[in-house]
């Protein structure tokens, strides 16, 4: 996993409530466990109309908008089923940061493990976010996830909770496998002491 770096850019407003993960990315598309390649079916059902065509008044086919990297969002974001290819899909499409009022549990951990930061913060905070990402690239949100700040264009600047040891994974760079990897030489000590000592297993 790729460690987190500060975001600074536009982002897309999307005020729905209740995105659950089918609307992030469509069951058909759940076949694959590769991490990559999920992007461009990333809201599917909202991007394209029968035919495969984009519509043009979905906020991530605007030109201001293709190359976002934060998502404003509206309350519960990604609630329903709990499947890991919702954060894979906004990753593989850019995406870093989701903020929102409120995250479905099972979907904010899996945003964790695959290095998108999600923020929760105020109703109020949330709306000046989602008024400054709406006036598409005349403005810049900032996120500085050391100092766990998010910033508006004008500087208006908001704080916001993060887990310590979720914050250590994602500066470092470290899902569950590199958790684990940073303990491979006490790993390979117990294996050596435990083949002496039961050399029949």
């Amino acid at each position: 996993m790729d460690k987190f770096e500060n975001v600074s850019g536009v982002a897309a407003p999307m005020p729905l409530i209740n995105i659950d993960t089918d609307m992030i990315i469509p069951k058909q598309f759940l076949k694959t466990i590769k991490r990559s390649g999920l992007g461009v079916n990333l809201f599917d059902e909202m991007r394209y109309d029968d035919d495969g065509n984009e519509i043009a008044e979905f906020v991530l086919n605007k030109p201001a908008y293709r190359n976002a990297q934060i998502i404003v969002a509206g309350d519960n974001f990604g609630c329903g089923s709990s499947r890991e290819h919702a954060p894979w899909a906004l990753k593989d499409f850019g995406i870093k940061v989701v903020v929102s009022t409120s995250f479905a549990d099972i979907f904010h951990n899996n945003c964790f493990k695959n290095g998108i930061l999600p923020i929760r913060l105020k109703t109020e905070e949330v709306t000046v976010l989602m008024e400054d990402a709406e006036r598409g690239e005349n403005a810049r949100i900032s996120v500085d996830l050391e100092a766990q700040t998010i910033s508006a264009t004008d500087g208006t600047k908001f704080f916001f909770e993060v887990d310590a040891f979720k914050k250590y994974c994602l500066i470092n760079g470290l899902d569950d496998i590199g958790l684990t990897m940073q303990k491979v030489e006490s790993i390979r000590e117990f294996e050596a002491e435990y083949t002496k000592r039961t050399p029949w297993s």
